[in-house]
């Protein structure tokens, strides 16, 4: 008879804590957030994030995942936004997986846009790398491959292409996205955050700032919203890219840590409605319905 009422008595703790630290999470979240959809095995549908193995990946870990706005019919042509993750960095929350990707949603709202958030495969290929470039050939070929399939498939519209990323994705956008003239070709614009190709140099190949001019010189004059901080040094350099800089005011928005924003390198700043994210809209809006250069 104790021990069931002591059973009781704990579990009734066990529920009010976890109750009170889920309370303790959400306490400073707004109802208008954004809340980046689970990713799921299911079938492509408007309103989900699924799991997708190209064919030449069955059997292995490699995956991308896609995303149909709450908009989206049968054909129909929407604008495609195209994203690439930060490394695995513990102190902001970010796991580098493909599955927690946020800044494609967040730009999007979730209507709109297709968004697909492509994979840096591991050397061996036969699962993502986390962190940094894994096979970087491998990556840049899995991007050639299956972005135009997506499109076929999924009613994307091939002039209106535009790569994303945050931290590592952000130096991506360059290092993966303008690797050579083939996948360069792809591209309507750029929109990055925090970091850029050529800001510094890293421990990888071809890191220095002269091998990465050479990259964003493919960008051809194109458009770029360059987002928050560490891609100051673009702004010796607009002769590249038709650049446009948007301070991103991380602490203004959010008061970290508060919710999953553990850390002011956050890839979602644009999920509350901020005068940053308004911004950043308008200029994915305008840009969508210029001709492609």
């Amino acid at each position: 008879m104790k021990e069931s009422i002591l059973l009781k008595v704990f579990y009734v703790f066990s529920l009010s804590l976890s109750t009170f630290e889920l309370q303790s999470k959400n306490q400073n979240l707004q109802l208008d957030d954004l809340v980046t959809p689970m990713m799921t095995k299911s079938a492509p549908s408007p309103g989900k994030r699924v799991r997708q193995v190209a064919s030449e990946y069955n059997g292995t870990q490699v995956y991308h995942s896609l995303y149909l706005p709450t908009d989206w019919k049968w054909g129909k042509s929407f604008p495609v936004l195209i994203e690439y993750t930060g490394n695995k960095f513990v102190p902001s929350g970010a796991t580098g997986e493909v599955k927690d990707a946020n800044l494609g949603y967040g730009l999007s709202g979730g209507k709109g846009f297709i968004w697909v958030t492509m994979p840096y495969i591991q050397k061996g290929k036969k699962e993502n790398a986390l962190t940094w470039w894994g096979d970087r050939e491998a990556t840049i070929d899995y991007c050639k491959v299956n972005l135009p399939r997506i499109c076929a498939d999924f009613g994307g519209d091939t002039n209106n292409l535009f790569i994303c990323g945050f931290s590592r994705g952000a130096i991506a956008c360059s290092y993966i996205g303008l690797a050579d003239d083939e996948i360069a070709s792809f591209w309507k614009g750029m929109i990055t955050h925090d970091h850029f190709d050529g800001q510094r140099e890293w421990e990888y190949q071809a890191s220095d700032r002269e091998s990465a001019l050479r990259r964003i010189n493919r960008l051809n004059n194109r458009p770029a919203l360059i987002c928050g901080d560490k891609n100051s040094f673009l702004k010796d350099h607009t002769d590249l890219g038709d650049f446009t800089f948007l301070p991103v005011p991380v602490n203004d928005i959010f008061s970290i840590p508060e919710g999953e924003v553990l850390h002011p390198h956050t890839d979602l700043w644009a999920h509350r409605e901020s005068s940053t994210r308004q911004k950043a809209r308008a200029w994915l809006k305008q840009k969508v319905k210029l001709r492609k250069n």
